[in-house]
């Protein structure tokens, strides 16, 4: 275990991956598991929703029809949150110009993608089973590999990966009209996370810019890489799997931890063992056991409460254009951010001192992963069906 010490007592946990440091108050949950209780949540939903937006067949919010599809379906978002044509903006900044130093602004173009991981309105990551699971990685592998520059580092790697990946013949990607930056895979599941329709989707979008979050990760592990040599997230790795405090399942190629830095209640990394930069150096097992590990994590978060689990979760990975250098600093890793602290009622809020001040926690990672263990098995719903 960690010091013992740090049970007791308030502290402070750095978190290498963005620099930044985050408070924990481990003596204000001694019993983590009071709380309320529920009964346990049944699948209420239809299989197929006629209403619904993302379910094969139906029309969507533009009047564009989904095709037939039996599993993934991807398209450019009807209401995306960035464009590739737009009106051009070059602002000059000027040091003598108060206005352009402090009201700065800078365009960003790109493309929004939505896609199904399921032609089922009622199922989810937890339901499916890593083969279902599959059909997705090899999608999101097939759009990286698509945006990636001419240029990029990985480029053969790309092209290995997509000989080996069967075509979809339900939603053409096509190239971007312009080089872009930077790929965000992510799936927000559930109300609590603004997710407006259930049916099991992600969203992609491209940007001309880097993003805050996978920049400075980017940042940090290049910096660690040149202090000493190593991937940051490789000794991570390596420390995690010899402490075994805070993993709670591994298979050949993937860990899955509550992060020493956590500051979601059950916040956890999926990590790929061997150095792997972006989801075009995966093979055929590797992609299986990419989705075990999603899977895994789905389904546990799903029996801890006995509830269809909230979270919001993104790949963060080699960018869409980059140097060798960057590419070579890129460690494959997953994000899961759940806002369920004591029950499937009882949330956690980033208020007061986390707004004012820094994140802040109660339930320590090490008795997160703990509770995470203990939530194998099938999954919990199956046996109310």
């Amino acid at each position: 275990m960690p010091d013992e010490v740090l049970n007791d007592i308030s502290h402070r946990r750095y978190n290498p991956l963005t620099g930044s440091w985050l408070l924990v108050s481990p003596h204000r949950t001694k019993r983590p598991w009071q709380g309320a209780q529920e009964t346990p949540s049944k699948n209420t939903l239809p299989s197929y929703d006629p209403k619904c937006y993302l379910c094969p067949g139906n029309k969507r919010a533009q009047g564009d029809s989904n095709p037939p599809y039996k599993n993934t379906f991807a398209f450019v978002n009807d209401y995306s949150a960035v464009k590739e044509i737009q009106q051009d903006y070059h602002p000059e900044t000027n040091k003598d110009d108060v206005a352009s130093l402090l009201l700065q602004a800078r365009p960003v173009t790109g493309r929004c993608y939505v896609l199904t991981f399921s032609a089922k309105h009622d199922t989810t990551l937890a339901d499916m089973t890593p083969e279902e699971i599959v059909p997705v990685i090899n999608t999101w592998t097939r759009i990286y590999a698509s945006h990636l520059s001419s240029s990029h580092p990985l480029q053969d790697q790309a092209a290995k990966a997509l000989s080996a990946i069967p075509e979809n013949p339900d939603g053409e990607v096509t190239p971007p009209k312009h080089q872009l930056k930077n790929m965000q895979i992510f799936e927000n599941k559930g109300a609590a996370m603004g997710c407006s329709n259930p049916h099991p989707h992600c969203q992609i979008w491209t940007t001309s810019t880097l993003p805050e979050e996978p920049g400075k990760e980017l940042v940090n592990m290049g910096k660690y890489k040149s202090d000493t040599g190593r991937h940051l997230l490789g000794d991570y790795v390596k420390l995690e799997l010899e402490k075994k405090e805070r993993l709670v399942w591994e298979n050949d190629s993937f860990v899955v931890v509550c992060p020493w830095w956590a500051l979601w209640p059950f916040e956890v990394l999926i990590i790929s063992k061997r150095h792997v930069r972006a989801l075009v150096d995966l093979d055929d097992k590797e992609r299986l056991e990419f989705a075990q590990a999603v899977q895994e994590v789905a389904r546990r978060y799903d029996n801890l409460f006995e509830t269809n689990f909230p979270y919001s979760s993104g790949i963060h990975q080699a960018p869409l254009d980059c140097t060798e250098e960057e590419a070579e600093t890129s460690w494959f890793h997953m994000h899961f951010y759940p806002p369920l602290l004591r029950s499937a009622t009882v949330k956690k809020f980033l208020v007061g001192y986390e707004l004012m001040a820094e994140p802040q926690r109660d339930i320590t990672p090490e008795q997160a992963a703990s509770k995470l263990r203990e939530c194998g098995g099938e999954l919990y719903r199956k046996s109310l069906q």
